[in-house]
């Protein structure tokens, strides 16, 4: 193996184990909400805190790259990762265990945008599209074997496995990075912006607490409101640093280019669109339908396979044509598949559910990888480590806002129509008041219980019937949601344009 060849093995083992972790904590999340005793506008904290550290990190990635080098800042930060999950696996609270996620998002969050660097520093563009696909897809043997890897675990070990198995791979790439890891940037020693790192903070920071704490307070609620103020402040004071600054911790004049703005525009819908239902789906499995861990991963399992395989597809697909048709394709598929999720019921079939994530991900392989090349390739070799930086930042926060939304939408719409029960299984309903009374009579003739308790018995099972189908109704409610943010990416793709490499700025 040549030192190219050993350089993105090292790097791979490092992005894989900490794709990995997330995909595995996503079917545990209902395990651990029951565990921890925890709601589930709390327990998405543990993937929008992590995504909001990657938010943090990932804009200083570019000034990391540039003053460590790359060696230095992916053995920085596959260690930063790794004692992370150290922490994750001793975890005893959800306090403590938040406490992990953030450090392991620490390391997670520079390692992408670092990787993706790399890459674009020694492939030329010509042939971004066939190496994009392969990277793809050693990155995307993590989620393909993921979900169901954690069911089986879950299924017979504590969730804390979870973190335990991960420990040992992080060890293994620190250990390739010293002996195999080179710098391929040039190392400048440049400024750090101290008011750019606090204002992007900030920003990100109080608008993903404004947009989770929704969930719990509702949107009129004067913490949302004046976190969301405080965050749009604090990223209109991000951006006029470092528009002014004469060294930008990250440069937002890439922005100045137009087909690789619009690509991060669209990147960030289709995360939006895309994290949800990665969170919203084992929640339906697991809580209301009743599937283990194992089947709700082995569900997942055969969409992450097919994307895996079509990423090389497309990437030479996208080396002949561009990003443009790929996307529009990819994009009604993802669109009518995501809309079809909107009709879940207590009795859809396991194999329905199956067909319609496969499907998705078919769709979303023609996606994740075309879109951002084609703007990357716009950029001249001096921008790539900001515009890395830039559209990996993007794609983060829309995801962790797009998973805070949704499961707003999921939690306000689950308790509106549980309400809507409530008005009409109430006492002003003889129909249904004498259906209750027979049903409590059964009950007490069978359990040999005394009138009132099978009374009592009778409405909490007809109430526990009720906000299953409510919580239902508000997981469809949210896919509908996330069907129209889909929509408007379809409409943004038709306007992608063939990227030439710029060489003149």
């Amino acid at each position: 193996m040549d030192n190219k060849g050993k350089l993105l093995v090292t790097m791979m083992i490092g992005a894989f184990v900490a794709i990995l972790n997330q995909t595995l904590l996503n079917v545990a999340i209902p395990h651990i909400m029951n565990d921890l005793s925890v709601s589930a506008s709390t327990v998405q904290w543990l993937s929008t805190g992590y995504m909001l550290t990657n938010g943090v990190f990932i804009p200083i990635t570019a000034f990391l790259i540039t003053r460590l080098g790359t060696r230095k800042l992916f053995i920085s930060a596959i260690t930063s990762f790794t004692i992370g999950s150290i922490i994750c696996s001793l975890s005893t609270t959800f306090s403590l265990l938040m406490v992990g996620r953030v450090v392991q998002a620490a390391g997670a969050g520079v390692i992408m945008p670092l990787l993706m660097t790399v890459f674009l520093t020694i492939f030329p563009p010509e042939k971004r599209g066939a190496a994009m696909g392969l990277f793809g897809v050693a990155i995307l043997f993590a989620p393909a074997i993921g979900p169901t890897l954690s069911g089986w675990l879950i299924g017979h070990y504590s969730w804390r496995v979870l973190f335990d198995i991960v420990i040992p791979v992080g060890i293994v790439a620190i250990l390739m990075a010293l002996k195999w890891m080179v710098d391929v940037v040039e190392i400048t020693k440049p400024k750090f912006d101290t008011f750019g790192f606090i204002f992007s903070t900030i920003g990100f920071g109080f608008l993903l607490y404004g947009f989770s704490e929704a969930g719990n307070n509702g949107w009129d609620s004067k913490v949302v409101l004046i976190s969301l103020a405080i965050g749009i402040i604090g990223l209109i004071a991000f951006a006029w640093r470092e528009l002014t600054v004469e060294q930008p911790m990250l440069d937002l004049r890439v922005f100045k280019y137009d087909i690789f703005t619009l690509t991060t525009i669209i990147s960030m819908i289709i995360n939006m669109a895309m994290f949800a239902a990665m969170l919203l789906l084992p929640i339906y499995l697991q809580n209301i339908r009743g599937f283990s861990a194992l089947d709700s991963g082995l569900l997942m399992l055969p969409g992450a396979i097919v994307m895996a395989i079509m990423l090389p597809i497309s990437g030479k697909l996208f080396d002949k044509m561009g990003a443009r048709w790929l996307a529009v394709i990819g994009l009604v598929i993802t669109v009518i598949t995501t809309y079809q999720f909107s009709k879940l019921s207590m009795t859809t079939s396991y194999s329905y559910i199956m067909l319609l994530y496969v499907m998705r991900m078919f769709g979303m392989s023609f996606l994740s990888m075309t879109v951002s090349t084609e703007g990357m390739n716009q950029l001249p070799q001096h921008l790539v480590g900001h515009g890395t930086s830039a559209s990996n930042t993007a794609r983060t926060v829309a995801g962790s806002i797009g998973t805070a939304f949704l499961v707003t939408v999921m939690t306000t719409r689950s308790n509106f129509h549980t309400a809507n029960y409530g008005n009409v299984i109430s006492s002003d309903n003889p129909y249904l008041t004498n259906q209750l009374h027979s049903l409590g009579s059964t009950f007490s003739a069978m359990a040999g219980l005394p009138a009132q308790g099978g009374q009592l018995l009778a409405t909490s099972s007809i109430y526990g019937q009720a906000v299953k189908h409510a919580t239902v109704s508000g997981i469809n409610d949210a896919f509908i949601v996330a069907t129209g943010i889909a929509a408007v990416a379809l409409v943004l793709a038709f306007f992608i344009k063939r990227a030439k490499p710029n060489t003149k700025d």
